[in-house]
């Protein structure tokens, strides 16, 4: 009988407990300061901090405590997602448009054109499966890319090297920058006008005109692997690379070139305003498989390696080799899709 009165004494003070216990949940969530949670011989208090008035139950397990918001649409949400949400409306300003809804301003004719200074068939790709087909020129950039990268190695020596993601950064605008400042640019045959019934309205033209310039480096552990010059050298790299961690670093830049042409005049009356307007590099994290000498031998003889950087390409054959990556996979292939997608609809945006 005793053992019975004290068992019922124990449920008696369990419910009171959880009925303080929700009364000092209650108080706590008004005051914004705390929980308190009874239990017998012992209180403890946990701050708290919830955006709407919320209520604590019991799980099957005595253990166990879950809140849950008042509100019948809202659950309570963890530290990371509460923190979105009260940041909802910051993070909704942030948030930037894609080329996507932009593309039709894009034309090879003008006015608004945009060049590829890269002969790469793995960008060419990217770009027509962002929608671009047929909406941009290819015009490989007239740069001397062995002699850059000699002027960087003696710039740097004292300094012990240049970081991968600067010298691809580099090599990305000084590519973009040579066809723009080169005679290769044609804008003659794009001004029209000639139409004397027309001429007030076009005999003045402007045309602007965007050059993508893009480098791709393999950077295993801060060593800068290029194209392999021999078969030897792709089976090396290979192996370098095999059963371990390395970063791909795509360097983007885009070149806005302004072209104001007064058809009524002599050819010389011409305004060509060039910059930068945007330049960046991004950056993934590969995975290679433990690789045998048979599989090295047999990938080297279908060719694929030898005009990708680390000698292997994602896309293709090359694709085996690769056990996981961190980042856009388009940015292995590259030109990282998404981020290029917002620069060049940023780029639209500042152009009438």
């Amino acid at each position: 009988m005793k053992n019975f009165r004290s068992h019922l004494l124990y449920a008696t003070i369990l419910v009171l407990t959880e009925s303080l216990l929700s009364v000092s949940f209650s108080i706590g969530l008004l005051n914004q300061s705390g929980v308190a949670l009874f239990r017998p011989n012992f209180c403890v208090t946990i701050p708290v901090k919830l955006r709407s008035s919320a209520i604590i139950t019991r799980t099957t397990n005595s253990n166990i405590f879950k809140l849950s918001s008042t509100n019948d649409d809202n659950s309570y949400m963890s530290t990371n997602q509460q923190r979105d949400e009260e940041g909802g409306d910051e993070n909704k300003a942030q948030r930037r448009d894609l080329i996507l809804s932009n593309m039709e301003r894009i034309s090879q004719y003008g006015p608004i054109r945009l060049i590829l200074a890269s002969q790469s068939p793995r960008r060419r790709e990217i770009l027509d499966m962002m929608g671009l087909r047929e909406k941009y020129h290819v015009q490989p950039s007239p740069l001397d890319e062995t002699a850059l990268q000699i002027q960087l190695a003696e710039k740097h020596s004292k300094e012990g090297g240049i970081l991968p993601k600067r010298y691809t950064k580099i090599l990305a605008e000084s590519k973009a920058r040579a066809l723009v400042e080169s005679d290769q640019l044609t804008f003659a045959s794009i001004v029209t006008g000639n139409d004397d019934s027309n001429a007030s309205e076009t005999s003045i033209k402007q045309i602007t005109t965007f050059v993508l310039g893009s480098d791709t480096i393999v950077d295993l552990d801060g060593t800068i692997l290029e194209k392999p010059n021999s078969k030897a050298h792709a089976v090396e790299m290979l192996h370098m690379l095999s059963g371990s961690w390395h970063e791909v670093h795509t360097g983007v830049s885009i070149y806005r070139v302004d072209y104001t042409a007064d058809t009524t005049m002599a050819a010389s009356d011409t305004n060509i305003r060039s910059e930068l307007v945007s330049s960046f590099t991004d950056t993934t994290r590969v995975k290679f498989a433990t690789l045998g000498k048979e599989d090295v031998r047999a990938y080297v003889e279908t060719g694929e390696p030898m005009d990708k950087a680390g000698s292997y390409g994602i896309q293709g054959v090359g694709g085996q080799l690769v056990e996981r990556i961190e980042g856009d996979f388009f940015t292995v292939m590259g030109l990282p899709m998404h981020r290029l997608s917002l620069e060049l609809a940023k780029a639209l945006s500042n152009t009438p």
